[in-house]
C-alpha cells in the first residue's frame, strides 16, 4: 500500500497517536509546546480547542489561534484526512487535528457540527462531566442518557465526520451514543473501572460495547483515573492490558489527556470547580503521565510477548483505522473510494 507522497506504508514506522491532549483554552496559548509529543517520534495529536465553559465564539477565536500557528509552523500538518496523518509521519511533521469536551461550543445549533467539521475538530463528546443539552454526564446522581438533541447531533456528527467520543459521559449516555451512531465510537482518554473505581472510568459493559462499533478505547494518563495519583508506566500498563484482554487490542490506543501546561490545568479546576468533584482532588494536584514515559512503550509490550501487529494498533494503528472510515464520509461514498 502506497501513500500520497509514494511512500511504502509498510516501511514507515509505526504511528505514534495521542487522542487527546491540552493547550491552555486561550487564544494566546502556545502551539509549540505539542512539539514535546514529536520529539518522542510521535506522530498525530487531537488537541482539545473546547469544553463545558466555552461558547462557539471563545471556542472559534481559539481555533482561529491554533489553526494560524499550525499553518505557518512547518514542524506540523493540519491533518483533515488519515491520508494527511500518514503524510506527515513521512516527512517528519506532527498531525494535528482537534476536538471538542462538551455539546456547548455548539451553541444548541446543529449546523455548527459541520462548521468545526470544517476547521479541523474530528472528535466531539457531548457531555463533560454533568448533564447538559444532549445528554448526562458521568458525575450526575442520576443517569437519563441521550436527550433527542443529542440524538440529533450524533447522526449530524456521523455525517459530516466527526467522531462521537463517550469520555465523561455516563455509562448510559456512552451506551446510547453506541446505539444510535452508525460509525465508530471511541472513548478517547478514559481508564477501565474494573481496575480502578472512577466515575470517569468506563465498565466492561461500555468497553465491549465501543468496540463492537469498531471503536477504539484511549487509555488514559490522568494519575487519579489510574490509581491513587499514579503515573508509573506499570499504572497505564495494568489497564491497557485489561482493556486488551477485555475488548482485543484491536480496540485499545492512547489518549493521554496531558495538559502542556500543568499551572494553566490546575488554575481551570480552581476556577470551574463546579465541575471537578472530590474525586478529582482527594490525592491533592492531579498529576499526569508526561509524553516521555510513552518512549519505552512499544519495547514493554514487546518483552510481554505482544506481536507487532498488535504493538502497531496500540500505538496508533487503531486510531488511524476509526479516521480512515470515519473523518470523511462524503470519501467514502464516492465512486473512486475504495
Amino acid at each position: 500500500m502506497t501513500n500520497a507522497i509514494g511512500e511504502t506504508l509498510d516501511d514507515l514506522q509505526p504511528l505514534l497517536w495521542d487522542q487527546h491532549c491540552c493547550l491552555p483554552l486561550r487564544p494566546d496559548a502556545d502551539v509549540g509546546h505539542l512539539l514535546r509529543f514529536q520529539e518522542i517520534g510521535g506522530s498525530f495529536v487531537s488537541v482539545n480547542v473546547g469544553y463545558a465553559p466555552n461558547d462557539a465564539d471563545s471556542t472559534l477565536r481559539i481555533l482561529e489561534s491554533f489553526r494560524r500557528q499550525l499553518a505557518t509552523d512547518q514542524r506540523f500538518l493540519l491533518a483533515g484526512s488519515a491520508a494527511d496523518v500518514v503524510t506527515a509521519q513521512a516527512t517528519g511533521r506532527l498531525a494535528v487535528a482537534f476536538d471538542l469536551e462538551d455539546a456547548n461550543p455548539l451553541d444548541g445549533r446543529l449546523d455548527m457540527v459541520e462548521r468545526y467539521h470544517r476547521l479541523g475538530v474530528r472528535t466531539l463528546v457531548p457531555t463533560y462531566n454533568y448533564r447538559n443539552a444532549a445528554g448526562s454526564g458521568c458525575m450526575d446522581a442520576e443517569d437519563e442518557g441521550l436527550t433527542a438533541y443529542g440524538r440529533a447531533m450524533v447522526r449530524e456528527m456521523n455525517r459530516v465526520g466527526i467522531v462521537a467520543d463517550g469520555s465523561h459521559s455516563s455509562i448510559r449516555t456512552g451506551l446510547e451514543l453506541c446505539e444510535v451512531s452508525t460509525g465508530p465510537v471511541i472513548y478517547s482518554h478514559t481508564c477501565m473501572r474494573s481496575v480502578w473505581e472512577h466515575e470517569r472510568n468506563i465498565t466492561d459493559e461500555q468497553a465491549r460495547a465501543c468496540a463492537a462499533t469498531g471503536g477504539v478505547i484511549g487509555i488514559s494518563g490522568v494519575g487519579v483515573f489510574l490509581g491513587p495519583n499514579d503515573i508509573s508506566l506499570d499504572a497505564l500498563l495494568r489497564h491497557l492490558e485489561y482493556a486488551i484482554e477485555l475488548v482485543g487490542p484491536d480496540h485499545v490506543g492512547i489518549g493521554t489527556d496531558y495538559p502542556f501546561d500543568i499551572d494553566d490545568f490546575n488554575r481551570e479546576l480552581t476556577e470551574n470547580a463546579e465541575l471537578f468533584p472530590e474525586s478529582y482532588t482527594r490525592w491533592g494536584p492531579i498529576r499526569f503521565v508526561e509524553p516521555e514515559t510513552l518512549s519505552p512503550l512499544a519495547a514493554v509490550l514487546a518483552d510481554r510477548g505482544y506481536p507487532d501487529e498488535a504493538i502497531t494498533g496500540i500505538l496508533g494503528g487503531n486510531f488511524l483505522r476509526v479516521a480512515r472510515q470515519a473523518w470523511n464520509p462524503e470519501a467514502q461514498n464516492s465512486p473512486s473510494a475504495g
